[in-house]
């Protein structure tokens, strides 16, 4: 284990010097400009050969990482992914897959997918099914009136005071009459045109019905959504680098509440998620192919319960919540998806999501739901309904 330490040290030291090549390299033409016309080809010719042997220095150092003996490096990896059972010592296993492509792949071998483990690892597992089905996956969201902007975060401890760990972040915008949010994998960078840019969530113009779209398509052979709309948002604000994001993956529509603001909001939801194989027998491969590439979920809001001491209508967050809001919602699987899911009871909470502070809220989802979906859904509820309250 003293080995795998001492390595695990150079290993973050070294990919995180690797992470800045890019953006060091990009400085070098800025600087040019300001050098005079005579010096230009020279400085240039210089910056050039100074870049070469950095990346020369750096492929050698990567073949020294790389020609560690499988065998090895799978255990040093298992050992590290073993102790870094939770946030923050799971970075350790991030590290190792940045190194170069041998240990990357190792490293993804090691670390089992989110619905087998029910531990978010990579950006990946943001959009992947959550395991077990029993434990919900416990965040918080974070609110900047100023700015617009919501970060998620996974939760650390029981308690609301911890830092957490930054998963997504998301800003809104108007446009025109429509009201948006750009979801980013990058709390600094949340421009449209971003490399960490995941998926946007779309409102019509009364803020009551919403579509989500992914950046990648949800499936092999999906088409990306034909909506004028979708078209003029991808046209204007994505930079061809990155993926249009709209690839249409939910809808979420909030309805009249005879409670008004007595009760929490009416809401109904579908989104697109993949048909989950436990094992690979002929029949739950027919089921496969029967549903295709996957199947929607129909959530809808849990009905509150009349509270006679209180004299109000309640939902039981079980402690997750903590101020009353007509944001605060729960949501449950139809009976429809309950049936064709598996997902088994009917009054199991699929998603909820309270306010606990001015700015601050809790978010727990579990499978089927994804990271990614949990938030664009809670997004929704931010902003006043008034064709429903």
């Amino acid at each position: 284990m003293a080995l795998g330490k001492a390595l695990l040290s150079r290993v973050s030291s070294s990919s995180a010097r690797w992470q800045r090549r890019d953006s060091e390299a990009g400085g070098v033409g800025g600087r040019a400009e300001d050098i005079e016309e005579g010096g230009r080809d020279g400085a240039s010719t210089a910056a050039a050969s100074g870049q070469e042997e950095e990346q020369e220095e750096e492929e050698q150092e990567q073949e020294r990482w790389a020609s560690i003996l499988p065998e090895l490096l799978r255990e040093i990896v298992r050992r590290v992914e073993a102790s870094g059972e939770r946030w923050p010592m799971r970075k350790d296993v991030v590290s190792c897959a940045c190194v170069c492509r041998s240990w990357r792949e190792v490293t993804k071998g090691v670390v089992r997918p989110p619905l087998e483990t029910g531990k978010i690892t990579f950006p990946s597992s943001l959009k992947q099914v959550p395991g077990p089905a029993d434990t919900p996956i416990q965040c918080f969201i974070k609110r900047n009136k100023m700015s617009s902007t919501f970060y998620l975060y996974l939760s650390l401890t029981q308690t609301f005071m911890d830092k957490g760990k930054f998963l997504l972040a998301a800003r809104r915008f108007r446009c025109g009459a429509h009201i948006g949010y750009i979801i980013s994998l990058d709390a600094d960078d949340l421009s449209q045109g971003s490399n960490a840019y995941v998926g946007k969530l779309r409102s019509d113009f009364l803020g009551i019905n919403f579509t989500i779209y992914d950046s990648r398509p949800p499936y092999d052979g999906a088409k990306a959504s034909s909506s004028r709309a979708s078209r003029r948002f991808a046209s204007k604000q994505i930079s061809p680098q990155v993926s249009a994001g709209n690839f249409e993956i939910g809808r979420l529509s909030y309805k009249f509440n005879l409670l008004k603001s007595r009760g929490p909001r009416r809401m109904c939801c579908s989104v697109h998620h993949p048909v989950v194989v436990q094992d690979s027998s002929e029949e739950d491969l027919l089921k496969l192919k029967a549903h295709g590439p996957g199947m929607s979920l129909v959530l809808q809001n849990k009905a509150p319960r009349w509270h006679e001491h209180l004299q109000c209508w309640c939902l039981n967050f079980h402690g997750r919540v903590t101020v009353a809001s007509v944001k605060n919602f729960q949501l449950v699987a139809t009976a429809d998806s309950n049936r064709l899911g598996g997902i088994g009871d009917e009054e199991m909470v699929l998603l909820q999501f309270g306010k606990v502070g001015d700015d601050m809220f809790t978010m727990d989802y579990r499978q089927p739901l994804s990271a990614f979906q949990a938030f664009a859904i809670c997004l929704t509820s931010f902003g006043t309904k008034f064709a429903c309250e």
